[in-house]
């Protein structure tokens, strides 16, 4: 509710610009990209239901905050006339909130994405962890669907305060329905817990090897008597073992090391986008006129749309392998997308925004097969020690891509400049597209069967001539 609401809310508090709409995205983005690598770090050294226990309360209280500061914002509008430094410090209030909150469901879509899944898997065929994947980002997806078609009509037949307060109000009441609905899950399933414990003797036994270490490091300098050359040297070792343990450095060289690199660089790309229902569209539709129940109506159509990418997962996954899958996908985005370009240059502003949303909705298709397959390849091919690790640069990684895209949202805040947000964002996909390729080449040593497409042209060419002397 508060992703799709809050582009709303901002150009209502500052109408005829995006620029406190791309602040929010920026500084939301900015805490995944600066302490995503950390939080993945963090994940991997909590107990899972510590974890479960921080992300819950944190998120939920940080969005009652936010959604109680936007309610002071909307009821006292004149204030950042009257009394402009209150009026910053509720912004600020509303920004800091917001970073709060996606960090900690950053640490949720780690653990249940990036740990649970395969801990459930494990043992099982392939097929379970393809369907597990499809079925928990069905989930997400179905969510996205219904509450911006809520918050859309809410702000539409209501008011925009009434949201707010419906935004709080939700928040409270889920909280305690979301920890029973995960308690529920990991005691009912044993392997969760005897993963939980094997993580933490894992941490306990490595950090008892690291003060062995230092300890024989400390005796052996104490038995040459401080001999200066060795000394030196452990003091450069040490240095230098000190700059790579560092949690933000460290994680940066897990993920560099990974096989799966490529994919993980194109998804990235994907989000240097303003074309999603995301804060930056959502505003610059509302401005030009869009009413409100009209584009979560869209959104809605777009999550629909980003279902069916579940279910047609699977199917393809099935008949033309995992990588195989993720470069149809992303093709496939990039086709849909063409439409948003053509609309720049129709000069109804109405008519191109409705095409706008039309593409975009259709394009969730190719994105979420192509977010899937990547996410499997990530799954099946990162060791387990690091997967809680490399799921946290990853969105640190994608949320970077978010931040330039909300940091050209602040060079260009002028609505009427959006076109050229939009080409931007479509370079982006087309570089995504090409760098997969890359991948695909290199793991496959080939893009197509051309020998296939060969064979059957020539075969269909042969069967032509024979059905014409016929």
């Amino acid at each position: 509710m508060w992703e799709f609401s809050v582009g709303l809310y901002m150009i209502n508090i500052w109408p005829e610009s995006l620029l406190y709409a791309a602040i929010y995205g920026a500084v939301e983005s900015a805490s995944t990209a600066v302490f995503g690598p950390m939080i993945g770090k963090w994940v991997d050294k909590l107990s899972y239901v510590k974890v479960l226990q921080l992300w819950l309360v944190t998120q939920n209280l940080s969005f009652v905050i936010a959604g109680a500061t936007v309610v002071a914002l909307l009821v006292y509008s004149s204030l950042k006339f009257t009394n402009f430094s209150a009026f910053i410090s509720l912004v600020l209030i509303i920004n800091v909130c917001g970073g709060i909150g996606v960090l900690s469901t950053l640490a949720g879509t780690i653990l249940i994405e990036r740990d649970w899944l395969l801990v459930i898997s494990e043992g099982q065929p392939p097929e379970l962890l393809t369907k597990m994947n499809s079925v928990t980002r069905r989930i997400d997806l179905s969510c996205k669907l219904l509450a911006p078609v809520i918050t859309g009509f809410i702000i539409s037949f209501v008011s925009l305060k009434a949201s707010a307060i419906a935004l709080a109000l939700w928040n409270t009441v889920s909280v305690w329905v979301e920890y029973w609905l995960f308690t529920s899950v990991y005691n009912g399933i044993p392997a969760l817990g005897q993963s939980s414990r094997r993580k933490m003797a894992r941490i306990s036994h490595s950090d008892l090897e690291r003060n062995n270490s230092t300890s024989e490091g400390e005796s052996l300098l104490s038995v040459t008597g401080g001999n200066s050359e060795l000394a030196d040297r452990r003091s450069r070792k040490s240095f230098s073992e000190w700059i790579s343990q560092i949690p933000y450095i460290d994680a940066w060289r897990v993920y560099l090391q990974q096989e799966v690199v490529l994919p993980g660089l194109a998804l990235a790309l994907l989000f240097f986008t303003v074309l999603s229902f995301g804060t930056l569209m959502t505003a610059a539709l509302e401005w030009e006129g869009i009413p409100a129940y009209i584009i979560g109506i869209a959104r809605g159509i777009s999550a629909v749309i980003g279902i069916a990418a579940t279910v047609v997962y699977p199917v393809l996954q099935a008949n033309i392998s995992t990588i195989r899958t993720g470069l149809w996908s992303i093709w496939s985005q990039w086709t849909c997308l063409l439409p948003c370009i053509a609309a720049i240059w129709i000069q109804n502003g109405l008519l191109s925004s409705y095409i706008l949303m039309g593409s975009v909705a259709i394009s969730r298709l190719g994105l979420w097969m192509f977010d899937l397959s990547v996410l499997q390849q990530m799954q099946n091919l990162v060791p387990e020690s690091d997967r809680l690790i490399v799921g946290g640069v990853q969105s640190s990684l994608q949320s970077l891509m978010d931040l330039l895209a909300y940091v050209m949202g602040i060079i260009i805040s002028d609505p009427r400049d959006f076109w050229k947000l939009t080409s931007l964002s479509f370079i982006a996909v087309t570089l995504a597209a090409f760098l997969y390729c890359i991948h695909v080449y290199r793991v496959r040593k080939h893009m197509f069967h051309l020998d296939k497409l060969l064979c059957d042209l020539a075969f269909h060419g042969k069967l032509g001539r024979e059905n014409l002397r016929e």
